[in-house]
């Protein structure tokens, strides 16, 4: 039983070696053990423009820099400009309501502590390519094109 277990463990690492030859990854075929040059850094966009969701209840995401915004206990650099008392001189848009709500559903007058930290949910929009194909089309333009087909196709 004990030799059964010893040689279980040097069969697994085997066989997770061969399949791991196998998985794609974003390494481009590197070895761990081996170190490349990183790619650069892309930049956010700074653009301000509104980006499309791409499922249901996905967090807006971030269409300008947060480089260097402060974001902790004690300060929120992002609710200089969207808390709901700041959106009339930012232009910027309000946190949905929902931040302002407890667990229990209680409307609170400052964001609640447990939608304090943004960038838990939202993240800039970089600049740059997909790494991997995406063949993703949001329901909005299959009901479109469902709807625009004669009945009967």
């Amino acid at each position: 039983m004990k030799f059964a277990k010893v040689m279980l463990v040097p069969m697994l690492v085997l066989c997770f070696a061969a399949v791991a030859e196998e998985i794609a990854t974003l390494r481009n075929n590197t070895a761990i053990d081996e170190d490349v040059n990183p790619e650069y850094i892309p930049k956010a966009t700074n653009d301000d423009i509104k980006q499309a969701r791409n499922y249901p209840m996905q967090p807006p995401l971030i269409p300008h820099s947060v480089r260097g915004y402060e974001v902790n206990l004690n300060v929120n650099k992002c609710m200089s400009c969207h808390a709901r008392s700041r959106t009339n001189d930012s232009q910027a848009p309000m946190v949905s309501v929902t931040h302002y709500m407890d667990r229990d559903g209680n409307f609170l007058a400052e964001i609640s502590a447990r939608r304090y930290f943004c960038n838990q949910c939202h993240v800039p929009q970089l600049s740059t390519e997909p790494k991997v194909a995406n063949d993703f089309v949001d329901m909005h333009t299959i009901m479109s094109d469902k709807a625009a087909k004669p009945k009967g196709q």
